[in-house]
């Protein structure tokens, strides 16, 4: 299934229905297939190691919240979700989580033709560095929730999430239910993305846009949820002592950050956002935030002031209180996720326009989102949130 795209914004924060393909420019739509690549079809991808001095530890929750039907297959039942938590740890544990099973990879690769440019297994079997039922760090952490891009499941952001428990803080990565290319729930289930059907149905631009801040909503709600099975009464996770309910942010990439502001909007234990390139479908209301402080991080050619989404200059005058807008030159889309570092292990197509290596991609991504979350969730000085910096060339601070 290929979603049909219409207008810059819905290009800009759709564009992560591809993965491991080059997302297209604002004037133009995906094709229906990925170019042909030339893929090492036997070498195991491995993710960028956690930089922090804490080893990882990861665990799945599968969540169930039975005072929502699902919005996009009511006749399913109650809203699912599964998550995957990131935490400080002690050494020891078992063998890294798989980054993807082989269903959940092979669909993503089908979703953009790449299924004959390198076999699944490859990709399922990416490298990760996070260890299942690591002893957990002693001590109470900061939590972040994170959510993918729309038809992206919650793998794309492993690297992060490693790197942010590695740092000291739990990480909390949604899949929303038939929000993905297929993620894989109990009973040998898997969800692939109705939610992308309905947008694909939508009459006009309008309709779409519709859609797709009931798409943002809807995981607004997620995360409340996610909130409340970690931090609330006979929590879902045996380590969830670790957690200090005070200090909680919300992240995301594309619709992913549109969620991160929109569970701002609905949730006030949510103390902080970071949006990753993604439109503000739920647009930010006149009276802002509440004063919390808010990360736009995005690309430098749709996302800088009166660069063609007009929901990121209304959104960011609309913010009150502390609020930064980081473009990055050289980026695209999947800049600020595992993309770019496994395409480029993987010998598959990226998008020409953005010349931005891997490797600093991943370092931008994970040093401007932890100074923001070291900030504001720790109260430690951020010297690097302050202006340009020598060592980060492509980081351009939007002053509109």
């Amino acid at each position: 299934m290929t979603t049909r795209f219409r207008g810059p914004a819905v290009l800009a924060a759709l564009a992560a229905t591809v993965l491991l393909a080059a997302p297209a420019t604002a004037a133009h739509a995906l094709p229906d297939t990925a170019p042909a690549a030339t893929a090492s079809r036997t070498a195991t991808p491995e993710l960028p190691r956690p930089t922090g001095p804490y080893a990882v530890g990861t665990e799945v929750l599968h969540l169930v919240d039975h005072d929502r039907a699902d919005p996009w297959v009511p006749e399913a039942g109650p809203r699912e979700l599964m998550v995957s938590l990131h935490y400080p740890a002690r050494s020891g544990g078992g063998a890294p989580r798989p980054y993807l099973s082989t269903e959940e990879a092979r669909l993503l690769l089908a979703s953009r033709g790449l299924d004959d440019a390198v076999p699944a297994d490859v990709v399922a079997g990416t490298v990760t560095h996070a260890r299942t039922g690591a002893p957990p760090a002693r001590g109470r952490y900061p939590l972040v929730l994170l959510s993918p891009g729309f038809n992206t499941p919650r793998a794309t952001l492993t690297s992060l999430a490693e790197d942010l428990a590695s740092r000291g803080y739990v990480v909390a990565s949604v899949d929303h239910a038939y929000e993905s290319t297929g993620s894989a729930f109990p009973g040998g289930r898997i969800l692939t993305c109705t939610a992308c059907d309905q947008v694909q149905a939508a009459p006009d631009d309008a309709s779409e846009r519709l859609v797709l801040k009931a798409v943002s909503t809807g995981r607004a709600a997620d995360l409340s949820f996610v909130l409340d099975r970690l931090t609330g009464h006979r929590p879902a996770w045996h380590h969830a002592r670790m957690i200090d309910p005070a200090r909680i942010a919300a992240a995301g990439h594309s619709i992913g950050g549109n969620a991160a502001a929109s569970v701002m909007l609905t949730d006030s234990r949510v103390g902080a956002g970071i949006n990753m390139d993604g439109t503000f479908f739920d647009p930010v209301p006149e009276a802002g935030l509440g004063g919390r402080p808010f990360l736009m991080l995005g690309v430098d050619g749709l996302h800088r002031p009166g660069g063609g989404d007009p929901t990121w200059d209304e959104g960011f005058q609309r913010l009150g209180g502390w609020k930064r807008w980081l473009s990055v030159k050289e980026s695209g889309h999947f800049t600020f996720t595992d993309v770019p570092f496994l395409a480029e292990q993987l010998g598959l197509p990226v998008d020409p326009t953005a010349t931005l290596s891997a490797d600093r991609s991943v370092r931008i991504t994970r040093d401007y989102t932890a100074a923001f979350l070291d900030l504001h969730l720790r109260g430690r000085p951020q010297p690097l949130l302050a202006g340009p910096t020598p060592g980060n060339p492509e980081v351009v601070f939007q002053r509109p």
